[in-house]
């Protein structure tokens, strides 16, 4: 039997198969593993708590920014890693951006890590999807997918890349393609969609949504290719499914039915503060996994899936009035599993191996985190389980990996972000982080005739930065943050300054600062740093800071965050003025 063409795909070949109905296809998929006695972790410290009886290794680490991953047959790992302005335009590792690792020992660890595809030297940014194939490794890179060879006997394939297809838009909010491809030679892509939810002006206050949605042509959909073929080129004509805004994971049931994540749309309550709250901002719309079907629609940029309601409701952009209406939503398709909002899902893993016991045998979600529920506490950063059967969910998820992102679930300083997922043939489940490029290893040891679907208990350091419970006594306002070491712009006042800093914290009026620039204004993917004393779209002049503020920023530079005004924040002229005074001190305390 050929080793790689059991393991077809991400989907096929580190999950494919079975939400509840485990080993009904894929024979050679390692499901050979005994039940384990019950025993302890080893002892080194990974980082990350799990659900009870389960133990974990760091497998590798400081890898580059690694998305997703795929597991042969013979226990290879391959991942994908990717560059550019999501990461700074930080300078990747030397070689290739596709990683092949393998443990030869059977410690968890491994031994073996070697680089391979084309490097940044010669133009390549490497990318997110990644599967095997009729011995081939298939890979995003740039706007394509490329097949490497794998000869007899090789680990790292030794030959050129083939274009199976080109074309992949890069534009916008979303230039990621993660893809699968089935035991039938279909490859299945994902093409995200280029804005929040197809407004006439991305992510602004008021803004309605077009008509018609002319990006659904190329984007927010699944795209249907031949994986067997080269020199296809991405079109209209082969969309598979549309309505999907951003499905970063994938993967196949039992019966061969592919399952998609969602992102949900962003900033209700900052484009459209005169119908939803604060609060119900940062929760809704619901993260989802969804069931394909060929011409399925489901939903986006008209409908957005509300799980308080359980329902599809339509979007403000295109006449909603704050969830209370259907219209055309009732009769697009809803998710079979739904999460909180902003949560991020960036990959799916459907477990079929036999080394987690029975009631583990779901969907399992890594969570990439959030950054946009500010000014609440921001979410996920996790790894959830989702019990299913019949092609749903058929009980409430659990967090069964916790604490990736350390002490601060924050997008530009939190120590992990979960990216990717995969089974070995031994049942093994492998994460993927790209924020370092650390890979876990992750088994069972407890005692599988009593093993139930218990939540990782939270790790002790992890903390939000807002929004934790105080002592009784409570604590003074600008505790644990030195802004009176901070110099004062011209004019401005030290209370002035303090106010600032909890406007930017979320901590007053509502303020969403931190959630693009980080909690310590070093940035993230979404927006700049602010501290490093380089000014992006200003020149760092106490009026220039202001008017950006004011006006917001439609068109940013490097970023993907388009800043709405006031950043979305019902802030007043006294706001703004403390906001830029605690700005300008950040971004000057670093000369």
């Amino acid at each position: 039997m050929n080793p790689h063409l059991t393991h077809t795909a991400r989907g096929a070949s580190r999950a494919s198969i079975a939400l509840m109905l485990a080993l009904a296809a894929v024979p050679s998929r390692g499901n050979s593993a005994p039940p384990r006695a019950a025993g302890a972790c080893p002892t080194a410290d990974t980082g990350i708590t799990l659900s009870p009886g389960f133990c974990a290794t760091v497998f590798a680490d400081n890898l580059g920014h690694v998305r997703h991953l795929t597991v042969t047959a013979d226990g290879t790992v391959y991942a994908n890693s990717w560059s550019g302005r999501y990461y700074h335009n930080d300078t990747p590792p030397a070689g290739g951006f596709l990683l092949a690792l393998k443990d030869t020992h059977g410690t968890g660890h491994a031994d073996v890590v070697k680089r391979f595809g084309e490097p940044a030297s010669e133009g390549a940014a490497g990318g997110t999807g990644i599967a095997v194939y009729k011995n081939a490794v298939y890979a995003e890179l740039n706007d394509k997918i490329v097949r490497y060879a794998l000869a007899p006997g090789e680990i790292v394939p030794s030959g050129k890349s083939e274009v199976i297809l080109s074309g992949l838009p890069l534009t916008g909010d979303h230039p990621m393609h993660p893809f699968v491809i089935d035991a039938k030679r279909n490859l299945y892509v994902d093409s995200g969609s280029a804005t929040n939810s197809c407004q006439s002006q991305n992510r602004m206050p008021d803004s309605v949504g077009m008509r018609p949605c002319t990006e659904l042509e190329m984007r927010a959909g699944i795209w249907r290719y031949d994986a067997d073929k080269t020199g296809q080129v991405f079109s209209p004509a082969e969309r598979f499914a549309t309505g999907i805004r951003n499905g970063e994971g994938m993967a196949f049931d039992a019966a061969g039915d592919l399952f998609v994540t969602q992102h949900g749309r962003d900033q209700l309550s900052q484009n459209w503060p005169k119908l939803y709250t604060v609060e119900q901002g940062a929760d809704l719309p619901a993260e989802e996994v969804v069931k394909l079907r060929q011409g399925g629609d489901y939903g986006w940029p008209e409908c957005y899936y509300d799980q308080n309601q359980k329902r599809l409701v339509l979007a403000p952009e295109y006449g909603g009035d704050g969830g209370k209406t259907a219209g055309v939503c009732a009769d697009k398709l809803a998710p079979v599993a739904a999460f909180p909002g902003h949560w991020a899902p960036n990959d799916l893993l459907i477990y079929t191996g036999t080394q987690f016991p029975e009631p583990y045998r779901g969907a399992f979600i890594a969570f990439h985190g959030s950054w946009n529920r500010a000014p609440l506490p921001q979410g996920g950063y996790n790894v959830v389980f989702q019990p299913m059967a019949g092609g749903k969910a058929s009980g409430p998820y659990v967090v069964f990996a916790d604490g990736f992102a350390g002490a601060h679930e924050d997008p530009g300083r939190a120590a992990f972000r979960p990216t990717g997922l995969g089974m070995g043939p031994d049942g093994a489940l492998y994460i993927a982080d790209d924020v370092r490029g650390r890979i876990w290893r992750v088994t069972y040891r407890g005692d599988t005739a009593t093993a139930r679907v218990a939540p990782a208990p939270a790790l002790g350091a992890a903390a939000a930065s807002t929004g934790q419970p105080l002592p009784p006594e409570g604590i003074h306002p600008d505790a644990g943050r030195a802004t009176a070491s901070l110099a004062l712009p011209p004019g401005a006042t030290r209370e002035q300054l303090a106010l600032g800093d909890r406007i930017f914290h979320g901590e007053a009026s509502n303020g969403t600062c931190s959630g693009c620039h980080g909690s310590d204004a070093g940035g993230t993917s979404v927006g700049p740093a602010l501290n490093s004393g380089s000014w992006v779209d200003t020149d760092g002049s106490l009026d220039a800071i202001t008017r950006i503020i004011t006006n917001g920023v439609a068109h940013p530079r490097n970023y993907t965050g388009v800043m709405p005004p006031l950043g979305g924040a019902p802030l007043s002229k006294q706001d703004v003025a403390a906001v830029a005074a605690y700005v300008w001190a950040v971004g000057h305390a670093a000369h």
